[in-house]
């Protein structure tokens, strides 16, 4: 049996952060991606499943409409594929109370943006790096942080810093962050995996 970290991909976009953490484990990482899981059938997040042989399950409103059973089922199979870490990758739900009490300090999720600054419900994608280029930033940049219950909340395990170029529209700035954001998180993820305990998730 493998000695490798397992890690469980959850997406709900284009796969494009999942893709970069499967290669990433596949040439740099020491850990393995052992599930994905999507909410919607559609996601590119089960391409990237497909692509790279990994197990992968939709599960959403439409497979369990009770949000108590959706949530047990995603429990079920995180411990089915003995997963070490989560990794939101790029997930536009709430993980369920089931999930997050079990994996406590052991999910982690990206933004683009330096948090505190331009997080919580309704912050994302291009509506965050909207709001930057509206407040005349000199300055943004991405952050890996812990999950919690609340959006954006949870400490702060990395971060790294863009240039908002006085060129800049919302296409050419989430470019940038999106570049540096999958940067910052297989850093991470290289560190956590050779780190001696696997998790400094607490600090």
């Amino acid at each position: 049996m493998s000695s490798l970290k397992r890690l469980a991909l959850i997406g709900s976009g284009s796969g494009t952060t999942a893709e970069a953490v499967v290669v990433a484990t596949e040439t740099m990482v020491p850990a393995e991606v052992a599930l994905i899981v999507g909410n919607n059938s559609r996601s590119g997040i089960f391409d990237v499943a497909n692509g790279h042989g990994i197990p992968s399950i939709h599960l959403s409103g439409v497979t369990h409409p009770d949000p108590d059973l959706r949530d047990a089922a995603m429990l079920d199979a995180l411990i089915g594929e003995r997963i070490d870490l989560i990794v939101l990758a790029g997930y536009m739900k709430k993980i369920g109370p089931r999930v997050r009490d079990a994996y406590e300090h052991r999910i982690i999720n990206t933004h683009p943006a330096l948090l505190p600054a331009y997080g919580g419900t309704g912050m994302y994608g291009d509506r965050v790096h909207q709001a930057v280029l509206l407040d005349k930033e000199t300055v943004t940049g991405a952050t890996v942080h812990v999950a919690t219950e609340n959006y954006d909340e949870g400490p702060i395990l990395a971060q790294t810093s863009v240039e908002v170029l006085p060129t800049d529209d919302v296409t050419s700035l989430r470019a940038r962050v999106q570049a540096a954001e999958k940067a910052l998180l297989v850093e991470w993820l290289k560190a956590w995996a050779t780190s001696a305990d696997h998790c400094s998730l607490r600090d």
